[in-house]
């Protein structure tokens, strides 16, 4: 997964936080306004939203003459993919996950056994059984899944 430079990634976060999944996208204009504070070019917005489309990380439909553009997959779909993808730089993957669950505080441990638990059909506080919804499901390194596809629910 290609990583994101300053400008893309606020464009990113323009489209995550502005953008419902069931929108049909914003358009150039409107992503210029909600980057506010950078006093950008609307050309500028434009070839960024061009390139992030080339990468994948949105999609974008014609809309008369302009497009509109919503976010391919979501952000946590997103850094999930940047986590496996730092699992692949090399080393010991198992090294590497264990000095992470080492990292991480109470509740975020929680979250993980809730997501462990709920991918092994176990069920307790936090898995699928107590009315929690574990989402954006990212496959393991054989069966990884590219960012932009759905999350099997």
């Amino acid at each position: 997964m290609t990583r994101l430079g300053d400008l893309e990634r606020a464009v990113m976060d323009v489209l995550w936080d502005v953008v419902p999944g069931t929108s049909d996208g914003v358009t150039v204009r409107e992503v210029a306004d909600a980057l506010d504070g950078r006093e950008l070019a609307y050309t500028t917005v434009m070839t960024v939203l061009d390139r992030l489309a080339g990468k994948g990380m949105v999609q974008r439909e014609r809309e008369g003459r302009a497009w509109r553009y919503r976010p391919a997959a979501s952000r946590e779909a997103h850094i999930a993919q940047l986590m496996l993808d730092a699992l692949d730089l090399g080393g010991s993957r198992d090294a590497a996950l264990v000095r992470f669950a080492r990292s991480v505080t109470g509740t975020e441990a929680e979250v993980l056994r809730a997501a462990l638990g709920s991918e092994a059909g176990l069920t307790g506080p936090g898995s699928a059984d107590d009315g929690t919804e574990l989402t954006d499901r990212v496959d393991g390194p054989a069966g990884r899944r590219p960012a932009g596809e759905a999350a099997e629910r």
